[in-house]
């Protein structure tokens, strides 16, 4: 799930956007481009076109997608508040074009849609899952547990074993909690 593997690039503190970089809610429009984002990452696990124009839909408003000055779509972050627990948000994939990356822009469009989600449904808390050697990954959430004063459990969410055939490692739960904004 979670972000594509990458090279982690040096950190940067995304307190705000990159400067021309807009953060919105995705419109059913904006599906083809989140598709072709997951598709190019080339580690995320990527669904139908149609998964991502319902995801555009239906959980918009637990969403972001980043534009850059012309507008044209560059990252997305897709979640949901989790039913079994409303003061969860759940992050189910983040990509960023492959030409904008170490801008910060995974981080602020975490930032931005975290603060959204908590205003309008009171989250306290942030999970996601990453595969085992997912540098990037576990760095882009360490900071910004960090940036948010919480803390970081870790366990196992689905093993390996539970995904059909050969190849796809283990999900591990990353809680981040409490948040502070």
């Amino acid at each position: 799930m979670t972000t594509a593997h990458a090279e982690p690039a040096p950190f940067r503190t995304p307190s705000h956007p990159p400067s021309g970089l807009r953060i919105d809610r995705p419109a059913p429009g904006d599906g083809p481009a989140l598709w072709r984002l997951a598709s190019e990452a080339k580690s995320l696990d990527v669904n139908s076109v149609y998964s991502y124009l319902l995801w555009c839909r239906d959980f918009a408003g637990t969403s972001a997608i980043a534009r850059d000055r012309s507008g044209r779509p560059v990252g997305f972050v897709s979640g949901y508040v989790r039913p079994d627990a409303p003061a969860t948000l759940l992050i189910w994939q983040i990509a960023v074009d492959e030409s904008v990356r170490g801008l910060g822009i995974a981080g602020a469009m975490l930032d931005a849609l975290s603060a959204r989600v908590a205003a309008e449904h009171g989250i306290d808390g942030l999970e996601t899952t990453i595969t085992p050697g997912n540098t990037a990954s576990e760095r882009l959430f360490a900071s910004y547990a960090e940036r948010h004063g919480a803390v970081v459990t870790r366990e196992v969410l689905f093993a390996a074993d539970h995904f059909p055939g050969t190849g796809h490692e283990a999900e591990v739960l990353h809680r981040i909690a409490p948040l502070s904004f």
